[in-house]
């Protein structure tokens, strides 16, 4: 089996996520992995590649992870699923006591689901439908920041503001109300991450304030957008929002799909913030890159809401056939017990050092708008002058150009749009840093030459 045969099979048959197909015939060839181990994938003739995003950014501690595999192994011999419906087992359990064990404190109940975006379904329609069991049935909207991303599905895509996504299918959506983001990108010279993000909190304030007897929540990435070119701002923004969701009678959604489990240089990004939100939506690396799994963390305060004799129909009837799948659970908990058992985050701290002085050398380069990092997230935002940051016609594919030759120096990135950004696993060396840093540097100067 080579390379040629498995893309040749793969386009007669497959519709890739996220892709024009087309392109795969041209601009962006098909690269087809055999095996994974560590921080490297290997194609059908022996080339490696650097997962330098995690696959999507899931991965937390390589591929074929000896700990995750043995756990996996040991539950398929034992049980692989069984409906939750009315019926329990062991991994889900555990799993929901752990989860409730290390997240902030206030989160009690443990609701799964099988990817980041039904998370965010389950989240919303909780939401809506606590206040519609307290009578409160004026309240369906929900309120939302400029370039946050929630996934593909309707109620998630609705309270998504990428354009790239959301545009197309606007007229199956929810309407939102939509507020001016702390997206510190913008910030005057010389003013800090926390002076603008305190800043720029005002806007919510007030759409808080106008909108507090007809909103359900505010949902929000704590500290990144992630699908919104890594965008970052301060802590400082969500402890006032916390405070301002309190005063006005309003839930807090906080979707740690992506930020979650160290991805920000805590366990859970809130953390940072010191507050708990009244829904925490949990996936990706949840399971360590393995299988799909997602969980929505809550209060009793919410739960007591749905709490009731059957027949006054205020249940939460809201399912998905593989509903805390034992082998996905399993992998979760070797994935939690290895943050448990090893100092991961004090690990990550030397990491993202290393991330960070290795980016150093991008700052003054006259195509980089912004270098900006938080914990083991990282990206460099490409611009046309760095004076006005202008930007690149999105037209010209400048990321595009980084891509193709990051994967011919055995480097996976995959940049959104014009931002290349780093979000690897947690087993990668300071020399594989290096690389995945140089091989970046090289990329740019190739895709800034004309």
């Amino acid at each position: 089996m080579n390379n040629r045969t498995i893309v040749e099979r793969d386009l007669a048959v497959l519709w890739h996520p996220c892709s024009q197909m087309k392109d795969h015939e041209r601009n962006m060839p098909m690269i087809p992995i055999k095996s994974g181990r560590g921080v490297w994938l290997e194609d059908f003739e022996g080339k490696r590649y650097l997962d330098a995003i995690s696959s999507w950014w899931v991965n937390l501690f390589g591929h074929s992870n000896p700990t995750i595999n043995e756990a996996l192994k040991a539950q398929l011999d034992t049980l692989e699923h069984v409906i939750l419906g009315g019926f329990t087992h062991q991994a889900a359990l555990e799993l929901a006591e752990k989860l409730v064990e290390i997240t902030p404190p206030g989160l009690d109940k443990c609701f799964y689901a099988d990817n980041g975006s039904a998370a965010i379904e389950i989240a919303l329609k909780m939401s809506f439908h606590y206040w519609r069991n307290l009578g409160q049935t004026g309240k369906t909207k929900f309120i939302t920041l400029e370039n946050s991303y929630h996934g593909e599905t309707l109620g998630a895509l609705a309270v998504g503001n990428v354009a790239l996504y959301k545009e197309t299918y606007g007229p199956l959506l929810m309407e939102v109300v939509t507020v001016p983001g702390p997206d510190c990108y913008y910030r005057e010279p010389g003013e800090s991450w926390e002076a603008y993000s305190i800043r720029r909190f005002a806007d919510m304030d007030r759409a808080l304030a106008e909108h507090a007897d007809q909103a359900c929540a505010v949902i929000v990435e704590p500290l990144v957008q992630c699908a919104g070119n890594m965008r970052m701002y301060h802590p400082a923004y969500l402890k006032l929002l916390r405070e301002a969701c309190d005063k006005y009678g309003v839930h807090l959604i906080a979707d740690e799909v992506a930020v979650g489990f160290g991805r920000t240089g805590t366990l859970f990004a809130c953390e940072q913030a010191g507050i708990s939100p009244d829904f925490m939506c949990l996936s990706k690396g949840l399971t360590g890159g393995y299988l799909p799994l997602s969980a929505v963390l809550t209060g009793n305060r919410i739960y007591q809401a749905f709490y009731d004799d059957y027949q006054n129909l205020t249940g939460f009837l809201h399912s998905h056939s593989y509903t805390g799948n034992a082998l996905g659970c399993r992998a979760a908990l070797a994935t939690i017990d290895i943050f448990q058992t090893e100092d991961v985050l004090q690990r990550n701290l030397r990491l993202a050092a290393a991330m960070a002085k290795a980016l150093e050398r991008f700052r003054d380069h006259p195509n980089v708008g912004e270098v900006r990092q938080t914990g083991m997230i990282a990206a460099i935002e490409l611009v046309k002058d760095k004076q006005t940051r202008e930007a690149y016609p999105w037209q010209q594919r400048r990321g595009l150009r980084v891509y193709r030759h990051a994967l011919a120096q055995g480097v996976l990135l995959r940049p959104l749009g014009n931002v290349i950004y780093f979000m690897p696993p947690y087993v990668i060396t300071e020399q594989e840093i290096e690389l995945m840093m140089d091989t970046a540097w090289q990329g740019i100067q190739l895709a800034v030459q004309d």
